[in-house]
């Protein structure tokens, strides 16, 4: 059986587009509500959802953004799903766990979600061993979130080694350059104007 899930994150938008989308993909039923994407919100609807599948059902979804409340969640859902014999198919993000190559995908992007995970907390404690080492003591000061302050560590630690423009790490990061800019003077780092990124291959 093909059941739907379709949600939106505020009253105010309109589920449509992805009822049309589902019902197009050939849907029986489709579970639907208006819930914000916050990683403690309750979705009783996708609750109620998951108590009613079946080995051999599929779960389809618009996009993979609208089945998790965060990576871990949305991993963990469909790590629940495999185990059970249900499929998944986002339609938007080509992404079908009925079928091998589905599969593969899938676990390919687990894998660069864990990685990403694993080089931020990597760059994090380089960050705080860098700066314990020039005698300041690490974690979180005042002004900044703990999110916020783990953020400033990685952008130090990046800033220092010269490797990237501030350009790139504020990508990296997914921050802007202001904020970028902020959280290295919270973190009394001394900015250098017009700088650029070391050579990948310097000179010899």
């Amino acid at each position: 059986m093909n059941i739907g899930y379709a949600r939106v994150s505020t009253r105010d938008q309109n589920l449509e587009l992805q009822l049309d989308a589902l019902t197009k993909a050939g849907c029986e039923t489709i579970y639907q509500e208006k819930v914000s994407g916050g990683a403690s919100a309750s979705r009783p609807e996708l609750e109620r959802l998951l108590t009613q599948l079946r080995p051999g059902d599929t779960v389809y979804i618009y996009k993979l953004d609208r089945l998790g409340r965060s990576l871990k969640h949305l991993l963990q859902v469909v790590g629940d799903l495999q185990q059970r014999g249900v499929g998944l198919v986002s339609l938007t993000d080509a992404i079908n766990t009925t079928s091998a190559q589905g599969r593969l995908v899938f676990n390919l992007f687990a894998s660069l979600a864990e990685f990403e995970r694993e080089l931020i907390r990597e760059r994090t404690h380089a960050g705080l061993a860098a700066a314990r080492a020039r005698g300041r003591v690490g974690g979180r000061q005042r002004g900044l979130s703990e999110e916020a302050e783990r953020t400033a560590i990685i952008a130090e630690t990046l800033y220092r080694e010269q490797q990237l423009g501030v350009n790139e790490i504020a990508q990296r990061l997914r921050i802007s350059k202001v904020t970028l800019y902020k959280y290295l003077r919270h973190r009394k780092v001394v900015i250098h104007a017009h700088r650029k990124p070391a050579p990948a291959n310097p000179p010899v």
